[in-house]
């Protein structure tokens, strides 16, 4: 019988690329403190309903890529595509967002999608999902960017580029919509099958399709700010006088939508010049109507998903070096040195050290080539001639020096 593999879009994270994901998560944490945000942990399954009824019915996510069943009670459940939906469910069912001041929500963790498997792009993917909620100003949409952009920025990537525009709101974006239908109307047969059905559903996801031949038909669609309320645009003049004030370029681009029927107002999104045409690491935007819409108070809210995946990736390209091994190896070289090697390991590993050992005794060119393989900076050889002596050899793996320490001094180490 054949040994079993992951299924296809669903990755093992290994111990050799651990290292970096918690570097990437713990620095997120870090950041996202400093800000004043508290972590919320919604689980990965929700029911359906809740993301029919916020990540809208017409969307690719929806009709293609969520992962739906029915449990044994008869309820359609769906482990989550995103994480927005579910941290507004949880916060209009646990009052989060009484007490008078913004609420300031992430979460860290898995999403699944059904779509092609890519660099990158994964069916079980990882997302930091970062929310503001009950401040409506602009500076709430300011503040979020800043610190997505000094996440990315403190992992140390660089190349980044942050692009922007205004999806409007309910007043002036149903003229918008309007407009772009009766424009697209006139190509619908140049446009591909997709887009020929979103032209009736979800027109605005037509300006996001990545096919060349659709590309080329929207770049004269109307823009945006064509149809902005004066409301609208001053908002957005806001956010941008907000990160014009800090120095961060930014750049307008009308074409920017999200792929998610909730997003209004400010829409953004995070690039790396260094991934290629898929470039973008972390988007969001204002959703300022998804709490009304999911039965809870009517709540501005903006927030923001972004991939860890893509930027393990980017990490990667620029560490190359693999992630530290072990402060230290014990070499075991005769059965009698088990004891000894026990206490002196674990008291090492108090002190705050890294110490890999395997507890059977073995030849010295053996344990020599198990530490090396560990990765380990020095290994501890304990043999005979140490028990007898009380010092053990401590041999560094780098430059190859060797000194001789006291068996029961482990603060000596």
């Amino acid at each position: 019988m054949p040994a079993l593999t992951a299924i296809r879009g669903f990755k093992d994270i290994l111990p050799k690329e651990a290292d970096l994901w918690r570097e990437v998560e713990e620095k997120a944490r870090q950041v996202l403190s400093r800000f004043d945000f508290s972590e919320l942990r919604p689980p990965i399954m929700e029911r359906t309903e809740l993301f029919q009824r916020t990540i809208g019915a017409a969307t690719d996510i929806v009709e293609k890529e969520m992962y739906t069943m029915e449990d044994r009670g008869g309820d359609l459940i769906t482990l989550r595509p995103e994480a927005t939906a579910g941290m507004v469910r949880a916060l209009i069912e646990h009052n989060l967002h009484e007490g008078g001041r913004a609420t300031k929500l992430f979460c860290l963790g898995p999403m699944f999608r059904y779509e092609r498997p890519q660099k990158g792009r994964l069916r079980q993917f990882h997302q930091l999902d970062v929310e503001i909620f009950s401040d409506a100003g602009p500076h709430s949409d300011a503040e979020i960017i800043v610190l997505l952009r000094s996440f990315l920025a403190e992992l140390g990537l660089p190349n980044l580029s942050i692009v922007l525009n205004s999806l409007g709101c309910p007043t002036c974006r149903p003229l918008y919509r309007d407009n772009l239908v009766a424009f697209l109307a006139n190509r619908k047969n140049k446009l591909c099958p997709d887009c020929q059905r979103r032209l009736e559903l979800n027109p605005l996801r037509v300006l996001d399709c990545k096919s060349e031949t659709c590309q080329a038909e929207v770049k004269a669609a109307p823009s945006f700010s064509q149809f902005w309320c004066p409301a609208c645009r001053e908002h957005f003049e806001a956010v941008l006088q907000a990160l014009t004030g800090l120095g961060l370029d930014h750049q307008l681009d009308e074409r920017l939508v999200r792929g998610l029927d909730y997003y209004t107002r400010t829409t953004f999104e995070v690039r790396s010049g260094d991934l290629g045409s898929q470039s973008a690491l972390a988007g969001g935007g204002r959703y300022d109507g998804l709490c009304r819409e999911l039965g809870g108070p009517d709540l501005p809210a903006i927030g923001f998903a972004a991939g860890l995946e893509r930027i393990i990736i980017l990490l990667n390209q620029l560490k190359g070096d693999p992630a530290p091994g072990p402060d230290y190896y014990a070499a075991l070289l005769t059965p009698e040195a088990l004891s000894p090697a026990f206490a002196l390991v674990q008291a090492l590993r108090s002190q705050g050290l890294r110490v890999a050992v395997d507890w059977e005794a073995g030849g010295l060119k053996s344990r020599l080539k198990r530490a090396d393989k560990a990765g380990a900076a020095k290994v501890i050889m304990i043999g005979p001639d140490e028990l007898a002596s009380g010092l053990v050899k401590v041999r560094d793996l780098r430059t190859k020096e060797q000194v001789s320490l006291p068996l029961n001094k482990p603060e000596e180490f």
